[in-house]
Order: structure tokens, then C-alpha cells, then sequence
């Protein structure tokens, strides 16, 4: 990433706290509760972003939300196209999804793709009631007729310009930044 401009904060850890805070009621709010949710979060950093999802709910609403992690990779639709081959990482459902409110959970939604792949992958796993998508940031550029029912930031970015979330739990800095390629 040597030649990437300045990196512009756009949001720093207490301001993701809040944002994670309000998503969190608003799928309390949305799901009238959380009896029969779920949270499934997509690897990598959705996992992270689901597991404080259901801490907060715990806060929230006194339950004990079930929460998973999904694989995406084998879904992609650019594995033939890509320059590196992502590496893939565990899928750990241990609920069962058949008649719940599923959210699924990732850092950004940019072209919507990745969603795609993932709502054909949670199909795997069973049947779920519906099926929600939380995000911490949306950036826009869809290529697919996808959108998150809740979002933590709506950022509208350029086609040139890069949104990165890192998480205290991969060891590093939290923040969102945005810079330009």
C-alpha cells in the first residue's frame, strides 16, 4: 500500500461502539425482541462484529442470542478472476437456522457480492424464517440489487477510494478509514 494517499478517520472505536449500540436496538426493534434471532457473521470481520452484536442484545434484552461464523470463500463468484485466492476460514453454525431471524454481519457492503455468496451459502445450513443484513459501513457502488436492513455508517465513496475497518480483535487499531488507491 505504498502508493496510497492519506487515511482519512472516519470513525475510531468509541464511535463504532455507538454505532454497533443503535444497530443493535434497531434489530431488537425491527425483530420485536430477540426470541428467535440469530446472528451469523461473515469471515472476518463480521464475526468479530456479530459476537459484540450479541453482547450488546445480551445487555439490551437479558437473551442469550446464538451466534455464528460463515465461509464464504468456495461462493465467490471472482475465484477464476482474482490476482491472490482468499484463504478459507471456518464456518462454525451450531443452531439450527430453520425458523429464525438470521442477521447476517460484515464490516462493509460494497458491491453486494459477497452478501450474494453469502445467502447462498446459508442455504446449506437450513431454512431460516428470513434472513437480515447488518453492516458496519456502506459504502454504495452495488452491482446487485442488495442492501443492509441496518447500518452503522452510510459513507458514499468513489469507485478510486477504499473503505478499511480493523478490529482491537485482530490485534490492531480500531477504526474505519478511507483513503484513495
Amino acid at each position: 500500500m505504498s502508493t496510497a494517499k492519506e487515511k482519512v478517520l472516519i470513525l475510531d472505536r468509541p464511535a463504532i461502539d455507538r454505532a454497533l449500540t443503535r444497530v443493535a436496538h434497531e434489530i431488537l426493534e425491527k425483530n420485536k425482541g430477540a426470541k428467535h434471532l440469530g446472528l451469523i457473521g461473515i469471515q472476518r470481520g463480521g464475526v468479530h462484529l456479530a459476537r459484540r452484536l450479541a453482547v450488546k442484545i445480551r445487555a439490551i434484552e437479558g437473551v442469550e442470542v446464538p451466534v455464528g461464523s460463515l465461509d464464504i470463500t468456495m461462493y465467490r463468484d471472482d475465484l477464476n478472476t482474482r490476482k491472490s485466492q482468499p484463504v478459507p476460514q471456518a464456518t462454525d453454525i451450531t443452531f439450527d437456522i430453520k425458523g429464525r431471524s438470521i442477521v447476517l454481519v460484515d464490516d462493509v457492503i460494497f458491491t453486494g457480492r459477497t452478501i450474494r455468496a453469502a445467502l447462498n451459502s446459508i442455504m446449506d445450513y437450513g431454512r431460516p424464517q428470513r434472513i437480515q443484513l447488518a453492516v458496519l459501513v456502506d459504502r454504495g457502488h452495488r452491482e446487485l440489487p442488495i442492501r443492509a436492513d441496518f447500518v452503522g455508517k452510510n459513507l458514499p465513496t468513489s469507485s478510486r477510494e477504499k473503505v478499511e475497518v480493523t478490529l482491537v480483535e485482530d490485534g490492531v487499531e480500531e477504526k474505519v478509514v478511507i483513503f484513495e488507491e
